[in-house]
Formats: structure tokens, sequence, C-alpha cells
């Protein structure tokens, strides 16, 4: 079992240039699986050619019971998916037991996002006069400015960095490249921090963003800083960096801009993905519309009969 493990990730690594933290997550899904049928079999010794439907979905009924959430569950089922193709590909199975096995189905849950008063009040949270503060606003600014993800913002190194044509460099899932602009706000706030960031960073350190101390920056230090501005300014319940990810881009299509161009900058490979965002922007055009009209409400005809 391990060794076939073992090298579907190494495929996922060499072949399909997935990210260290996807295949991480793949690895995860894997153990637990493989923990499932040692237990489901009593025995350590299992070969992957007696896995069947009926016990993929006995896997399924052991995570429901644990209550783990139906969206975790799914994408705990395109793993082995995934892996079981792979098995077929190899030859060591004869026939995919999950190729039939259907997604269990959840509700979509619309992505939270900031106001664009929310956003402004956030930016003016970070004290600007020390390295720390600074530091914070430059990330603020390039998390809402760009849409860029967590891992792409702490990977970020300044040769990624094109002031002049005001663009960035970023390498996203799957170590795919894109180009994504920035603005003049970001611009200024990011000339400014790298000016006295020599001051704080370790040479050997080529990130844009570094720690106090000199060292690179670490993704739950991000995500600590986030959270502490966003507390300041939002009740939202995940005080998350995706939240920007998720402002920028509603805020870009309730602006008018062409999904398929937010789906670029994003990164996104399926414009499916993006799609989500367009009912956040229906919502906020009914919303304008309710505020706005006249006649949108039951009580303005009723009133109008009456008269």
């Amino acid at each position: 079992m391990q060794k076939y493990i073992k090298d579907f990730l190494k495929y996922l690594y060499l072949e399909r240039r997935y990210s260290k933290n996807t295949i991480r997550s793949y690895e995860v899904d894997l153990r637990q699986f493989e923990i499932f049928l040692k237990e489901h079999f009593g025995s350590d010794r299992i070969f992957w050619n007696v896995i069947d439907k009926k016990i993929l979905r006995y896997f399924l009924i052991r995570l429901q019971e644990q209550n783990i959430s139906r969206r975790t569950i799914a994408r705990k089922l395109a793993t082995l998916k995934s892996f079981f193709r792979f098995l077929l590909k190899q030859g060591v199975i004869d026939k995919n037991p999950a190729s039939t096995v259907k997604m269990p189905r959840f509700e979509k849950k619309l992505p939270e996002y900031l106001t664009t008063e929310e956003m402004q009040s956030l930016l003016r949270l970070p004290n600007y006069r020390t390295f720390e503060g600074l530091r914070d606003l430059a990330i603020l600014e390039l998390l809402y400015g760009t849409g860029m993800r967590l891992s792409e913002l702490i990977n970020l190194t300044v040769r990624q960095v094109d002031f002049k044509e005001r663009l960035i460099r970023v390498t996203g899932k799957g170590n795919k490249e894109r180009i994504i602009p920035f603005g003049g706000s970001a611009k200024l706030v990011l000339e400014r921090y790298l000016a006295i960031r020599p001051q704080y960073a370790e040479k050997t350190v080529d990130n844009v963003f570094v720690l106090k101390t000199g060292k690179k920056m670490y993704p739950v230090a991000v995500q600590r800083i986030v959270k502490k501005y966003l507390s300041g300014v939002s009740q939202i319940q995940k005080k998350s960096p995706h939240i920007l990810r998720h402002t920028y881009a509603t805020h870009l299509l309730n602006a008018g801009a062409d999904i398929r161009v937010v789906k670029d900058l994003l990164g996104h490979e399926n414009l499916s993905t993006t799609q989500v965002y367009t009912h956040l922007s229906i919502e906020h055009l009914k919303n304008i519309y309710n505020r706005a009209h006249p006649r949108s409400h039951e009580k303005s005809s009723k009133n109008r009969r009456r008269s």
C-alpha cells in the first residue's frame, strides 16, 4: 500500500506539477483512507484490487459519522478518484471502483467579503510609521489589490515585482505563473516598505515580506496579521487572508469587470470556480435596486392603490 501512495504523490509532484501544499492534502486523505482500510479488514496487508464501490461508500459514511463537512468529504472522494485512476493507469487494478461513486451533495456557501467602506477602514488601521505597521499595510494592500493567494504572497520575491509597469509575476497552483497588475496605492506603500526592508531582512532572504527578526514570513504570521485588522472592521466569522481575495474579486465584478478577466487574474483553471462571485454581484445589484427604486417594495404599490 505504502509504495503506491508514494508513487502517486511522486507522480503529482513530477508530472502534474502540483504544489507541496496540495500534495500534502492528498497524502493526508490517502493516509486516512489507509487507516480506515486496516480497521475495516483487520489487517495491515491489503491489496488495492480488493477495494470496491461498497467499501468506498463505507468510508464516506464513516466520515459523515465523524461530523466532517460535506465539502471536505467531497475533496477526499476527489482524491480517491484521482488515486484509483492512477492505479488503473499503472495496471495495479483492472477496474476503477471510485469512477461511479457520486460526490455528496452540499450547499454552495457564498464567499464572505468586505464592503468598500469596510475595506477603506481596514487600510487605515496599520501604523505605517513603524516597520511592522508599514509591512502589514503592504500585505493588506497587495492581498486586496491583486487577489493573490496566501502562498503566493509568502513566496513573492523582490524580483517578481515590476514597479515601472506595476505588474507582479506570481507562481500559483500547479506551479503555473500569471501576471497581475497592481494599483498606485499598493505601489506607494510597497516602495516605502521595501526602502526600509534591508534594515531588517537577513541577506539570504529574498522574499518581499519578512518578520522583524529578518526571517521569511510564514503563513500563520500573515493569518494572525490579517485576523487582527479584520477584527477591527468586520463581524465576519472567518477572518482569513482569503477574505481579501474574495473582496478583490467581488469588487471587480461589482464595478463591471468581465468575469473571464477576473478568472485569469485570480488564476482559476475553470470559469465555474469564478462564477460563485457573480451571485454576490447579483445580490449587490438587487440591494441597490431595492434601496433606490421607488417601486421596489410592496408598500409603494399598496399606498398608490389606497390614494
